[in-house]
């Protein structure tokens, strides 16, 4: 019963937010999806998302990197290991904290896979992510 009350008490900190945008590159062998930001008051807010490897070969390691847009304009970036060990086809759940300043509510994140290594391999596929998340967000008019 008491860990129940704390956990009651815990999550209902937390509230979902808006939705993050998926950016992709065309040829990635990993997807984002349902990605989703928990903003937890005071701490930094979270984005919650699924990884979808997209192939036959298992992947060893893939990195996620989200950027921050405010009123249409890049202010952070960043990149967080993300899964380990994603079997072909598999779907995990993960989460990315978002720590570099506190969010205002016209925010708008956007995540993306930007590396991936096949297990058993020394390359790495890559992306540049920036330029399709910039397309995604557009500046207000002036």
């Amino acid at each position: 019963m008491f860990w129940a009350i704390v956990t009651s008490t815990m999550l209902g900190s937390l509230a979902l937010a808006a939705p993050a945008l998926v950016v992709q590159a065309p040829d990635s062998p990993v997807r984002i999806e349902r990605a989703r930001l928990v903003d937890a008051g005071d701490a930094p807010a979270v984005v919650v998302y699924a990884a979808t490897n997209l192939t036959a070969d298992e992947v060893d390691t893939l990195t996620v990197m989200a950027f921050v847009f405010r009123d249409g304009v890049l202010k952070a970036r960043q990149v967080a290991p993300a899964r380990r060990t994603l079997a072909p086809h598999e779907t995990k759940f993960s989460a990315m904290v978002l720590d570099g300043f506190p969010l205002e509510p016209n925010d708008v994140v956007v995540v993306g896979v930007n590396q991936v290594q096949r297990a058993g391999s020394e390359n790495w596929w890559r992306a540049d992510l920036q330029a399709a998340a910039e397309t995604l967000v557009k500046r207000p008019p002036k």
